[in-house]
C-alpha cells in the first residue's frame, strides 16, 4: 500500500505540472477539447495508457537488472 500511495502522488505531481507551468495553455486546451471527436479522445487515451503499461513493464522487469 506504502508504493501504491507514492505512485500515486507522483502521478498528482506529475498532472500538476502543466497547471503550474502553463496556465494559459490549459485554459486554451480546455476551450478546445470539446470540439475533437469522441473516437479520437478514445484513441489518444487508449495509446496513452498502453505506453503506461509499457513503461510499468519496463520499469518492473529492466529494474532489477
Amino acid at each position: 500500500m506504502e508504493y501504491f500511495l507514492c505512485v500515486l502522488g507522483m502521478v498528482f505531481i506529475i498532472e500538476a505540472v502543466p497547471y503550474i507551468a502553463f496556465p494559459n495553455k490549459v485554459k486554451e486546451l480546455a476551450r478546445f477539447i470539446h470540439m475533437i471527436p469522441d473516437r479520437t479522445l478514445q484513441i489518444i487515451g487508449l495509446i496513452v495508457a498502453f505506453t503506461g503499461i509499457v513503461i510499468i513493464y519496463f520499469g518492473r522487469h529492466l529494474g532489477g537488472m
